[in-house]
């Protein structure tokens, strides 16, 4: 892992040192129709989770995770004839993860091909602003690989500012086209065992969606936003090594609905508490067509200690009912249409609070001017079946 994030990191070196030698600022403001570097941004985080409740030994079992995740973003950017403004953002992603669970899709191995696996996720995405109308619009793509994982995705997305400019409407129509390879619990395979690397069969999953929101500056002080989510399945839709333990004693793997309606909807508030606080709110209720009903409320608040340097205390709690398809570990009955015992979508509860230091020195970060800004976050977070993860991350940014 620690060759890993230093690869990304010397790429991420390597691509400003070019784009740098193009950025220095114009003082007579001209409107550049020449591509641009805009920032660049190097996100690092180091993530780790244990628990009892494993869904790939039927809801009992190690949750042990370990996670490592590096991403490079670049912006840059152009105007045209007619004064729009274009921006170009590339970025790539890769993570690392090793996980006691996986590992257990082979229960005889004593360190199966699944214990660890490497996901590369590049995006690119484009967008255009017209200041003069105030729309914005923009379209991206991405993909997402990894194993036993392969996914497309692509979106449109627009926003329209009232006349007034304190308004503004956004929309985003976005889709993900998924395959996934079907690595059954090694027991329940047919035939021979398949060694990691040969062809497993496949399935299809499919999302649509849309998420669409209208922003308000009330005041000086105070900016609200509401936002919905329409999101729309279709596919395989569970995991193919996931366990389930029947009261019989039997056992079989996932099966749920091969359909699956979201539909979020939220509401967000920003206050400003003088110059150095804002207060930061959110609520979101969340419902969907397989019975689980949650609610999230995140606050947050940003205090200005010195104007280079700034803390972020948050806190998260979240409640959500189980999927109607849910039991635990040898509880389902051999006549129940579709069973799980995938602890995420039982019923509970979870909390995270952590805190965050926001850097901004005039003169650069350690001296550097071009690195403009260092963001360190930590979070600690629990869930009420005993599970507990750590998260510490790190935001370098580059202008």
């Amino acid at each position: 892992m620690r060759k890993l994030s230093l690869t990304v990191i010397g790429l991420y070196i390597g691509l400003l040192a070019a784009f740098s030698q193009n950025s220095k600022p114009d003082s007579t403001q001209f409107k550049s129709r020449k591509i641009s570097f805009e920032e660049a941004n190097l996100v690092s985080s180091y993530y780790k989770q244990d628990g009892n409740n494993s869904a790939v030994t039927g809801g009992i079992g190690s949750e042990k995770l370990t996670d490592i995740s590096n991403s490079i973003e670049i912006k840059l950017h152009k105007w045209d004839v007619k004064g729009r403004k274009h921006t170009y953002d590339f970025e790539l992603g890769v993570d690392h993860y090793t996980s006691a669970s996986s590992d257990l899709i082979d229960s005889k191995a004593n360190s199966s091909a699944s214990h660890a696996d490497t996901r590369v996720y590049p995006s690119a995405n484009w967008t255009m602003e017209n200041d003069a109308k105030g729309t914005t619009f923009g379209a991206g793509g991405s993909i997402s690989y990894e194993f036993d994982y392969l996914s497309f995705g692509g979106n449109i997305n627009f926003a329209k500012k009232t006349k007034n400019r304190n308004g503004e409407f956004s929309g985003k129509l976005f889709t993900y086209i998924d395959n996934l390879k079907l690595i059954y619990p090694v027991e329940l395979r047919t035939g021979a065992t398949t060694p990691r690397g040969e062809n497993y069969p496949t399935a299809g999953r499919n999302t649509f969606g849309g998420s669409f929101s209208y922003s308000q500056i009330v005041n000086q002080r105070l900016q609200l936003a509401f936002l919905l989510d329409v999101i729309y399945q279709s596919g395989y839709l569970g995991l193919p090594f996931h366990r389930v333990y029947f009261n019989n004693g039997t056992e079989l793997v996932e099966s749920l609905p091969g359909t699956r309606i979201k539909t979020p909807i939220g509401f967000r508030a920003n206050y400003f508490v003088g110059d150095n606080v804002i207060l930061r709110g959110y609520y979101r209720y969340y419902k969907d067509d397989w019975g689980l009903d949650a609610h999230t409320l995140n606050l947050e608040t940003s205090v200005k200690i010195t104007p280079f340097a700034s803390v972020s205390p948050f806190y998260r709690y979240y409640t959500q009912s189980a999927v109607d398809y849910f039991a635990p570990y040898m509880t389902h009955k051999t006549t129940d249409p579709y069973y799980t015992s995938n602890y995420d979508l039982s019923k509970f509860t979870s909390q995270m609070y952590g805190a965050g230091i926001r850097l901004t020195p005039p003169k650069g970060i350690l001296g550097m001017e071009h690195w403009s800004m260092l963001e360190l976050r930590y979070g600690h977070y629990t869930k009420s079946n005993g599970m507990n993860s750590d998260i510490l991350s790190m935001n370098l940014k580059f202008k």
